[in-house]
């Protein structure tokens, strides 16, 4: 059969990028109007009011890049490889695709109550293990060769969750969690695509372009914020495109069983800054849930790197860990 059409990599990362940019301004305006947005405060570093709109802007971008898709198939635009390639992989993944979306909807939807109301953390945290064991039963589940459900289902929910709240405490700087998504979910595309996983690596993309279309607004000025609900959205996403390709199978013998370790070098930055901000407040006997000025990012910005510097010196790591991940 004749090889996938890189056309539809372009499209969907496209129609993402330009559904976001287009629908930020509305959703900005709405979040403003009725008191979705983030006051000034002692760790916060902006001045005025800011709209907790960027959640709402890469969902709409993801889900008009989704709808482009499935209209693109109904029609048989693109030629009938992509179409043909597109309809087996739905066949195959339709009802993990649909539980990952659903799944997307329910992380956005704590993500913003907690923006608006401030969950506490043992609420926010019940919620999160509803969404991804439900995600986990629908299919999309880390086996690492063990033969168990409980086994995958445990470590499938443990992975959503240290994934979405690795990228919610990233979100400390302007832009920082917003490129470090985009990178992320960009070097998951091309290793599904790699393997011929198209439908993952298409989806891949789109979320990878939602992204970028919501960066020049975060970033290195910011007129949005991602709020929780992006946030949370990001590393749900990113957690769960870890999951979607197959990084080992037999059919596909050029990956070896230790590249199931990938998603670890991909989500290196943000798993690295979570992992040392936990271990500092429990060497000094604080809730490691609440937040302090002792990231990664915060360090680097203390140096002559500033804010603007430290954010692209995590990018520019996050990008050659995931360039290795790709290619290995």
């Amino acid at each position: 059969m004749p090889g996938f059409p890189v056309i539809a990599y372009v499209a969907a990362f496209l129609a993402a990028l330009a559904g976001a940019a287009i629908t930020l301004p509305p959703w900005r305006s709405f979040c403003a109007r009725h008191g979705w947005v983030d006051d000034p405060g002692e760790r916060k570093i902006h001045a005025v009011r800011t709209p907790l709109a960027g959640g709402w802007a890469v969902f709409s971008g993801l889900a008009m890049a989704l709808l482009l898709g499935a209209a693109a198939i109904a029609m048989g635009w693109g030629g009938a490889d992509a179409v043909r390639w597109m309809s087996h992989g739905m066949g195959r993944r339709a009802v993990q695709l649909v539980a990952v979306l659903a799944g997307a909807a329910a992380m956005l939807g704590i993500g913003a109550w907690d923006d608006r109301k401030e969950l506490r953390p043992g609420t926010k945290l019940a919620c999160q293990v509803i969404v991804a064991l439900a995600v986990a039963l629908a299919g999309v589940r880390i086996t690492l060769f063990v033969p168990s459900m409980g086994f995958s289902l445990a470590v499938t929910v443990l992975w959503i969750l240290a994934v979405t709240n690795a990228l919610n405490l990233s979100d400390n700087m302007n832009g920082l969690c917003t490129g470090l998504a985009a990178i992320a979910s960009m070097a998951f595309s091309l290793v599904a695509a790699r393997h011929g996983q198209y439908l993952v690596g298409t989806f891949g993309f789109a979320v990878s372009g939602a992204f970028l279309g919501f960066l020049p607004f975060n970033f290195p000025r910011a007129s949005a914020f991602l709020g929780d609900a992006g946030s949370h959205l990001a590393g749900y996403l990113l957690a769960t495109l870890a999951i979607l390709p197959h990084f080992y199978s037999e059919r596909h013998g050029a990956l070896r069983p230790a590249a199931v370790l990938l998603p670890l070098l991909v989500l290196g930055i943000p798993l690295l800054d979570v992992a040392q901000v936990v271990a500092w407040r429990t060497l000094h006997r604080r809730p490691f849930w609440i937040g302090d000025t002792n990231h990664l990012s915060h360090r680097l910005a203390r140096t002559r790197l500033g804010r603007v510097g430290a954010v692209v010196v995590l990018w520019s790591a996050a990008a050659l860990l995931g360039a290795i991940a790709v290619l290995a």
